[in-house]
């Protein structure tokens, strides 16, 4: 019988409530979906232990360390913290990390220091970046420039800017990560970029608990749903899902390199 081919969640948060109560299930609908492996991202440091914890009793699960730019009143991360915790076999990345001024429309200079610290981190740690970008993205592209972010390079997370934003975010050496919302109906935008990445610097991933993908859409999302995702790229692209896992889990590894020695 032939087997499909492996596929990465490179985006998920494990540790949150909604799936963390149900590990051993998430677990194994991961395995028959043939999702070799996840990536549990960190959004603070308060939580971070948790999330590692799952990362270091899983073989299946890496762990980022980062502070999300919405989190406001929890602890700031220095350099230092983050590259400390980055030095853990289990982490392969600094993030979630970027601009969001959707939910701070002020801008305010803190989330633009906090995104600064977190790149320096990267470059200190050698591991890239997961970055968060919503309704920033001048900004955002500008800071990884100025920071020299592509001397690690990463993944711009839950791509949904045009075409000629990814162009920018390539031209800085960044991959990028579609999820779920490229099977909605109207996203227009995320399958025309789902179609145009060089596939040597496309990532799939499913940010679960959230954005579900059609057929499972407004329900819990979880990381086996992550071949929704590649499938309907596979459609777009007009090939087999099968070449999409390929590529995907090949730039997955060839990007977050310290996932190649646990692995």
């Amino acid at each position: 019988m032939q087997t499909r081919s492996m596929l990465v969640d490179s985006h998920c948060h494990l540790d949150l409530p909604e799936l963390a109560g149900n590990l051993n299930q998430i677990l194994d609908s991961m395995q028959l979906a043939d999702v070799g492996c996840a990536v549990c991202i960190g959004v603070t440091l308060e939580d971070f232990p948790r999330l590692l914890s799952i990362a270091e009793t899983c073989p299946r699960v890496f762990a980022t360390v980062g502070v999300h730019p919405e989190n406001t009143g929890v602890q700031e991360p220095t350099v230092d913290d983050l590259v400390t915790l980055a030095g853990h076999p289990r982490v392969i990345g600094i993030g979630e990390t970027g601009l969001d001024y959707y939910w701070h429309k002020d801008a305010p200079e803190w989330q633009r220091d906090r995104f600064r610290t977190h790149i320096r981190a990267a470059r200190a740690a050698g591991k890239p970046l997961v970055v968060h970008n919503r309704d920033a993205t001048a900004d955002t592209l500008r800071v990884l420039k100025e920071e020299d972010a592509g001397e690690v390079g990463g993944v711009l997370h839950c791509f949904t800017e045009t075409w000629e934003v990814a162009q920018a975010a390539l031209d800085l050496g960044f991959h990028i990560s579609i999820s779920g919302i490229v099977t909605f109906k109207n996203a227009q935008l995320v399958k025309d970029v789902a179609r145009r990445v060089p596939l040597d610097r496309l990532l799939v991933e499913t940010d679960a608990p959230y954005l579900a993908p059609v057929p499972f859409r407004g329900k819990l999302n979880q990381p086996a749903y992550v071949r929704k995702v590649a499938e309907e790229i596979a459609r777009l692209r007009e090939v087999s899902c099968e070449e999409i896992a390929r590529a995907t889990t090949d730039n997955f590894f060839r990007l977050f390199q310290a996932a190649q020695t646990v692995n």
